[in-house]
């Protein structure tokens, strides 16, 4: 009954967001529905968001200099940009800007408007800022290094020779979105560069316009007829924020929603006996993982954190929870990337654990709190690991919230343990060695807030070694750094890395130009179209 009741509420709710969209009725045919959790979603400005969703956001909303194609990541194309070069000595990209091009306002695209939103990330110095900081670039120093001589070239300058690949890559994250200069600056408050009004607002050139943005809720976005590739298909895209994987395929098979894509095991085996609907899955770099505060003076024991490793069962959590929506991986490097190992050291072992434990000092258990996104899978596997653990005399708390919640929390260094979700910023694989072994500054008010630093981890070591390997020139070298890295990091980290993430996506019969790519990034509307 109590399923039944929030089904029908979600069911209503969207009418009500909606107005003309009745129930059990289908979805307009020119506005996509699409049911999905967006709890994390805090901030629209492509220079502050650092979670999936305002990241897929900026996607539609704004275009990059470059973007790489989605069924070969090796392919990148030009953007914004329609055309580059790279000086002899590796260090200057120099980018040609297409003619032509609109801001939503009307206002022209130029290099200037470019060159000032990559200024705008490395000034303002916000989460995603390293993406393009770590080129060499200061807030003292990046208007000389990054600058338009003219309305359609952009030059962007490097500290040290990098591969072409990996800057363009950067380039084509969300954080490097070009905005509409002459609209933010409007709205600039005591030298706030517009963040304040972008954070609810957009200034982009992108296949969409921002219509409506009420959190925890609905984010509606009208089509952009002036989209330099050619209007969207669908007038308008509704993203509605259903938690639950019920709602959301009660949605889906009323007609309700054309999409959804947080569904749990029991909704994805219902609906494939619907023949209304159809079921696809996409491979991901998302990872899984524990990470374990260090500043606990229980979790900053080697042994206990290695005893927690061999707590969890991998097998029957990828068995009876994930059932498809996920596979083991036990390393930071995501399967198919330059270096990835597939090395599993770790199982269920209690005896093994207890008696790492006790070496700790710490053999008849202890409490511990661990944050958790109350929403699946993570809670699901939250509890699961509760229960192995409490076998061991290990007493855990689980704190559920919303992703806003528990992320806050966590970039604060305020958790024991935090169960998450971690996907590269960019196809290299610097992005996830930079997250997860990288620490040059371990001090609260560091400037580098990545993973290490979050769970308080002081490792110079690794640091000097993740700078090596993305300094390294012949691939196989590289490649063998990682894998070195990877196992010692395996060891002695403080992360339990457990899954590897699959995007399971569900739609209607006759939906189709949903474009789901590798990262969340790179997620696009602009095909969609219903028959």
């Amino acid at each position: 009954m109590k399923l039944r009741t929030v089904c029908a509420a979600a069911v209503v709710a969207l009418t009500t967001a909606f107005g003309t969209v009745a129930v059990n009725a289908a979805t307009p045919k020119d506005m996509a529905v699409i049911v999905w959790q967006l709890d994390e979603l805090i901030t629209l400005d492509p220079a502050e968001a650092y979670e999936f969703s305002g990241a897929e956001l900026a996607a539609n909303l704004y275009d990059r200099l470059v973007f790489y194609n989605i069924d070969n990541t090796d392919d990148i194309q030009g953007g914004i940009a329609e055309s580059w070069s790279v000086s002899d000595d590796g260090k200057t990209f120099t980018f040609k800007i297409r003619d032509g091009m609109t801001f939503h306002s009307g206002n022209p695209v130029t290099a200037e408007d470019a060159a000032w939103s990559l200024q705008r990330v490395v000034k303002l110095n916000k989460g995603p800022a390293f993406i393009l900081s770590e080129f060499g670039l200061t807030a003292d120093n990046v208007d000389q290094k990054v600058r338009a001589t003219d309305a359609r070239t952009l030059v962007f300058e490097t500290d040290k020779p990098y591969a072409e690949s990996f800057v363009l890559n950067c380039l084509g994250s969300w954080v490097s979105s070009v905005l509409d200069r002459q609209t933010v600056m409007q709205h600039e408050k005591d030298g706030d560069f517009g963040n304040g009004w972008l954070k609810t607002n957009a200034a982009g050139s992108g296949p969409f316009k921002l219509n409506t943005w009420k959190p925890n809720e609905l984010v509606m976005l009208d089509r952009f007829d002036g989209y330099w590739r050619g209007p969207a298909k669908m007038k308008r895209v509704a993203l509605r924020h259903i938690p639950e994987s019920a709602p959301q395929r009660l949605l889906l098979e009323k007609g309700d929603a054309d999409i959804a894509r947080n569904l749990g095991p029991d909704d994805i085996d219902q609906l494939a006996k619907n023949a209304d609907i159809g079921l696809r899955k996409v491979p991901q770099g998302a990872i899984y993982y524990l990470g374990l505060n260090q500043k606990n003076e229980q979790l900053a024991k080697p042994q206990v954190a290695e005893a927690l490793k061999w707590l969890i069962d991998y097998d029957s959590i990828e068995t009876n929870i994930l059932r498809g929506t996920k596979v083991q991986h036990q390393s930071f490097l995501p399967a198919g990337f330059l270096g990835d190992i597939e090395d599993k050291p770790y199982r269920y072992d209690l005896d093994k654990a207890k008696a790492l434990l006790a070496e700790a000092g710490v053999g008849d258990g202890f409490k511990v709190t661990m944050d958790v996104r109350n929403t699946y899978p993570t809670a699901d596997v939250a509890q699961a690991i509760q229960a192995m653990w409490a076998k061991a005399g290990i007493d855990l708390e689980i704190i559920p919230g919303d992703n806003k919640q528990t992320l806050t929390k966590y970039r604060a260094r305020q958790h024991d343990i935090y169960i998450g979700r971690w996907a590269p910023d960019y196809l290299d694989p610097h992005s996830n060695a930079q997250g997860f072994a990288w620490n040059p500054n371990n001090a609260d008010d560091s400037d580098f807030k990545l993973l290490a630093w979050r769970n308080a981890w002081d490792i110079p070591d690794l640091t000097r070694r993740t700078d090596e390997a993305l300094a390294e020139s012949d691939t196989a070298r590289r490649s063998a750094l990682y894998e070195e890295m990877q196992r010692e990091h395996q060891k002695a980290s403080p992360f339990v890395i457990m899954f590897q993430d699959i995007a399971v996506v569900a739609e209607r019969k006759g939906v189709s130009g949903f474009e789901v790519g590798p990262n969340f990034d790179v997620v696009y509307y602009r095909n969609i179209s219903k028959e």
